[in-house]
């Protein structure tokens, strides 16, 4: 699988030195000082507590407004706030109630990062729609987002509570819950898939929500799908609109600007697309081995150099034009051609309790959930290449994996299952689920051999899904583009699709799943859109039609 051509790794120091100094120029102009208590006892996760207590001086000595005052868990302070786990980090409390269970370390340093700027300026920097919603909450609204530092998605869905807090300081308040530093916090909300969010005990979101729609949830106490701007949103013009920042989608944008093409993507969800939550990636060409997370962000970084990302915004249509109409949950893009690189999603087992458990030990990505599941036992649901290496990250990170497959050989690649065996991780062959059963989490699954009928049951913590993908075509069918009868994206050896003007790439045409694939199909659509709004197509042939 391979990496955006020309990018090459920097060695561990230099991206080191890099990263110090980006902080340091970022931190450099904060309006307000922030000041931060860090509660801490000894004994009590000691390894997060030097990890908070390192992470956050080394902020301070990028910025003399970070204020940092460390007490015991005995002092006064922390009676008068009312804590009472350690580490507890509280950012700025005679202004905002913003606290966070845990250390920010990995995925969540972002997030640590983009706190310290909002609080900074006093500012949620929310969009004006958002502030429209929040100013509708007029009582109180008791926030707890889970998040795990090993969750790419977290980090945007604790800004949106963040910034929360800063809009209304009196009537929101915000935890941020490590579950790894209080697995007990996690086993009583039942939160075993992160991003989780409650507001005043209520579950309001599971996963990531761009921001207007985190805003809405917590307005109304219940989980909203889809926002609606108003009818004056902003409107961006474009020559391509690339739906979806996969390897596909990023690719193209890159190969697009590069053809001098001026282009936008649009991406609802974490950037990367599924890479973004696997363990790891091998053989994409230049790495041997690296892991998903790692990958993306190079791809990212990458692709920034050329085009303008909107990140957490859903294209909800596309209208016909001249010009196009892309409208998404924040804006209207005025475009000559969309690009749909929209990937594919994880295939569901469709099994009664499956919907129910979603979140409460019913799990698809093992980066973002495996961690609270250590010590445990697990079943991996599949038989290809994600389901064994899937198996194989939580083995790695002690999990008690068990595999059950509905067939009596696998699917997947000869190493990964060599690898399995060697790990000496059982598999239940023939086997398939027919119920995944508990109270408030999952407790047992029923199982059916498919040779015999007989039926069993099988006590398990969790269940991690890992039985292929589902091309992601809901945009392509409401705006009427030809699929396949496999449920692809019908397209031509130029990536058209049936639409002119509309054309595809990636998982969401079929056919290999893999990166190196998606990338290339994402440089080819880019070369072929280059090339026909030089010279449309469709006008083309319309000239020929005519001529004839």
């Amino acid at each position: 699988m391979t990496h955006a051509k020309g990018t090459e790794p920097h060695s561990h120091d230099a991206l080191e030195r890099e990263l110090k100094s980006q902080i340091e120029e970022t931190l450099k102009d904060l309006p307000y000082s922030v000041p931060i208590y860090l509660f801490t006892e000894a004994g009590q996760n000691e390894g997060y507590n030097e990890a908070a207590r390192k992470i956050i001086r080394a902020f301070r000595n990028f910025s003399s407004k970070i204020e940092l005052k460390e007490f015991g868990l005995d002092h006064e302070s922390a009676r008068q706030y009312e804590i009472s786990r350690s580490p507890t980090i509280l950012f700025d409390p005679e202004h905002v109630s913003i606290r966070w269970y845990g250390a920010p370390v990995g995925e969540e340093g972002r997030t640590f990062l983009e706190a310290i700027l909002l609080l900074g300026a006093r500012n949620s920097m929310m969009t004006a729609q958002s502030r429209e919603i929040m100013a509708k909450i007029q009582d109180r609204r008791s926030v707890r987002v889970f998040l795990s530092p090993t969750c790419p998605y977290c980090p945007q869905q604790a800004v949106n509570a963040v910034k929360s807090a800063i809009e209304s300081p009196e009537f929101v308040s915000v935890e941020l819950v490590d579950i790894q530093s209080n697995p007990d916090l996690a086993e009583e909300y039942a939160a075993y898939s992160v991003p989780q969010t409650y507001a005043n005990q209520v579950l309001i979101a599971q996963g990531a929500q761009s921001e207007e729609l985190f805003a809405l949830s917590l307005q109304t106490l219940e989980e909203q799908t889809l926002f609606i701007p108003d009818s004056d949103a902003e409107q961006v013009d474009a020559d391509l609109v690339i739906v979806g920042a996969g390897p596909a989608g990023l690719t193209a944008g890159i190969y697009a600007e590069r053809s001098g093409l001026q282009t936008v993507v649009v991406e609802r969800g974490a950037l990367g697309g599924q890479v973004s939550t696997t363990p790891v990636v091998e053989n994409y060409v230049g790495f041997t081995q690296v892991g998903g997370k790692v990958l993306v962000d190079i791809m990212v970084t990458h692709a920034l150099q050329y085009v303008r990302i909107f990140k957490g915004e859903e294209v909800i249509d596309v209208l016909p034009g001249p010009p196009l109409e892309v409208l998404t949950t924040r804006r209207k893009f005025n475009t000559k051609a969309v690009l749909l690189a929209t990937g594919a999603t994880h295939r569901r087992l469709g099994v009664p309790g499956e919907d129910r458990l979603s979140g409460r030990g019913v799990s698809y990505c093992s980066t973002c959930d495996g961690p609270l599941f250590q010590g445990k036992e697990v079943i991996v649901a599949g038989g290809g290449n994600s389901a064994l290496t899937e198996a194989l990250h939580l083995k790695h990170i002690g999990v008690d994996v068990t595999v059950v497959h509905r067939r009596d050989t696998f699917r997947a690649q000869e190493h990964l299952t060599r690898n399995l065996v060697e790990n000496r991780i059982p598999v239940l062959w023939n086997k398939e689920i027919q119920e995944i059963r508990g109270d408030r989490k999952v407790e047992d699954i029923l199982l059916l051999d498919n040779r015999t009928g007989e039926r069993s049951t099988v006590k398990t913590d969790g269940i991690f899904v890992a039985i292929g993908y589902e091309p992601e075509v809901a945009l392509a069918k409401k705006i009427g583009v030809e699929l396949t009868p496999e449920g692809y994206i019908k397209r031509d050896e130029h990536h058209r699709t049936s639409i002119p003007g509309i054309y595809s790439a990636g998982d969401v045409e079929g056919g290999y799943k893999q990166i190196v694939t998606a990338a290339g199909q994402g440089a080819e659509a880019a070369l072929s859109i280059f090339e026909d709004l030089i010279d449309p197509y469709w006008l083309r042939n319309s000239r020929l039609s005519s001529a004839s």
